[in-house]
């Protein structure tokens, strides 16, 4: 009988789900993780992209493309996020990444990005945001794939609109509308 209980035993150690798996030397899987889904948190934000091309502090600055037209040209920016469209606006963060024209029919960017926060619960944290923005659209909508600090596990989407755009410059200010879901 205690050979039967202790293969029992060893059984229930070997195979139970209650313990951490562990899968060779660079991976650990817990059915802990599980229970974690029930403490993701949907946040909301607004805020307004100030991307400024001109002037004697331009905040994205051409890198690569052909002379003679936009597909492949690509920007590396730094644009201040604000409260408001106005660039006097408080600032809450900075959209740093690239944004290269990536359609050779119609107007559309590819944008790989971090909303990085610089005010309040959401300071040091970001938002990864990857994907199509066909900005002549009035409305366009961007993933966010990740995030870091209190966006740890973040996804959702961003709402783009142009509030301004001067075309002799390249200058624009979009508000965005973001929903994400985090842990």
């Amino acid at each position: 009988m205690a050979s039967v209980l202790t293969f029992f035993s060893l059984y229930l150690m070997l195979f139970s789900t209650s313990f951490t798996i562990i899968n060779g030397v660079f991976s650990e899987q817990s059915s802990m993780a599980i229970l974690t889904k029930h403490m993701e948190k949907l946040t909301r934000l607004h805020f307004y992209f100030h991307d400024t091309l001109d002037g004697t502090n331009p905040t994205a600055i051409r890198i690569t493309g052909p002379a003679n037209k936009s597909f492949s040209t690509t920007f590396m920016t730094d644009d201040p996020l604000t409260e408001g469209p106005e660039a006097s606006s408080k600032l809450v963060g900075r959209a740093q990444g690239i944004y290269a024209f990536a359609s050779q029919h119609d107007s559309a960017l590819l944008m790989v990005m971090n909303f990085a926060f610089l005010e309040g619960k959401y300071n040091g944290s970001a938002l990864s945001i990857f994907g199509r923005n066909p900005f002549l659209n009035k409305v366009r909508e961007i993933p966010i794939v990740g995030g870091s600090g209190v966006f740890r596990y973040a996804r959702g989407y961003a709402l783009a609109k142009t509030v301004s755009f001067t075309p002799k410059t390249g200058d624009a200010v979009v508000e965005y509308n973001v929903s994400v879901l985090h842990f």
